[in-house]
């Protein structure tokens, strides 16, 4: 779209006219020639002396060049620009990390995958994990990775086909095969230092319990809350197990408590998927929409044109007098 900055510039057009109706002319005296026979070359020449001043006049070629430089002056002052097409820029106002356990009881092969085939817990949990990243255009989100220990394997970044990916190639027993659930938590809260955002979000999907952590999950739910970090916990498989392998419900309560997030147990895909889809709901998106429109100056055009073409009037009119000259001196018996 075009439209002008400065459009009062338009008010200078006439002023041209009015500093020539309000300035008196300008005026340049000099000393006459004394010739001590003015009579004899009057006398020979047939032309009668005069006394007064001489006036200079522009040709009609120069007044058309002043003409075309001052309005393409004035075009140039007003600020001729071109609005293109606005462009929208979407900014986060969440940041989100997402923890996965990949300890070896995540190979427990008592879940189901897109195709309704049996498949590991990870499989499953990846496959609901990449649907819900799908989701979540617009957040930051980053993927801790933890066994035996915890790993940031994403930072934080708003392209989530890195984040669907690198989670894609995630596998059990890759980081050993314990559950140190209260360390990828301290991970995550270290990576929210550097968030500069203030809601702050935190996925964990584990199967089992703590197994070594240098900081308890206690102690990391504690540090979290004070710091602005909800906690949700999201638990998979069997509670009735035992060992290490035993999953550590009242923990994963707790922590979820104590950081104002929810704790959510999934026995089967569907209820894993029902609790994503919860989660989407108590966290919907939220982000912050800056639009710039990008303005292309034009003001060099109407500027270049009237000095090119001034110029030219200008180089048309010197070449005419040129011309008209040389005629009159061919055309002088004086001449010859």
């Amino acid at each position: 779209m075009f439209t002008l900055e400065y459009p009062w510039a338009y008010v200078l057009l006439p002023l041209p006219l009015l500093l020539r109706y309000l300035l008196p002319a300008y005026r340049e005296s000099r000393s006459a020639v004394r010739v001590p026979f003015l009579g004899v070359l009057t006398r020979l020449t047939g032309q009668t002396p005069s006394s007064g001043s001489a006036v200079l006049r522009r040709t009609k070629l120069q007044w058309m060049a002043l003409i075309v430089v001052w309005l393409g002056t004035v075009a140039a002052l007003s600020g001729p620009q071109w609005l293109e097409e606005p462009l929208v820029e979407e900014l986060p106002m969440r940041d989100m990390v997402v923890a996965v356990d990949l300890s070896g009881s995540m190979d427990t092969r008592d879940f189901t995958d897109n195709a309704g085939a049996v498949t590991d817990r990870l499989t499953a949990a990846k496959q609901v994990l990449d649907e819900f990243f799908a989701r979540r255009q617009g957040d930051r989100i980053s993927l801790i990775l933890f066994g035996s220990a915890a790993f940031v394997q994403v930072p934080f970044t708003g392209d989530l086909d890195v984040v669907r990916q690198l989670l894609d190639e995630a596998q059990v027993r890759m980081l050993g095969p314990r559950t140190v659930l209260g360390d990828a938590m301290g991970l995550s809260i270290n990576l929210f230092d550097r968030s500069e955002v203030e809601e702050r979000v935190l996925i964990v999907l584990t199967d089992g319990n703590d197994t070594g952590s240098q900081v308890p999950p206690d102690r990391a739910a504690e540090i979290a809350r004070d710091k602005g970090v909800t906690v949700h916990t999201v638990a998979m498989g069997d509670p009735q197990a035992s060992g290490e392998s035993a999953l550590d419900e009242d923990t994963l309560r707790q922590v979820a408590e104590t950081t104002g997030g929810g704790y959510f147990h999934a026995s089967d895909r569907a209820e894993l998927e029902a609790i994503y889809r919860r989660l989407d709901e108590l966290n919907p998106k939220q982000v912050e929409t800056l639009s710039y429109r990008p303005v292309r100056e034009l003001f060099q055009w109407p500027l270049a044109a009237s000095l090119c073409l001034g110029m030219l009037l200008l180089i048309i009119g010197e070449l005419g007098g040129r011309r008209d000259s040389l005629v009159r001196t061919r055309a002088d018996p004086m001449s010859s």
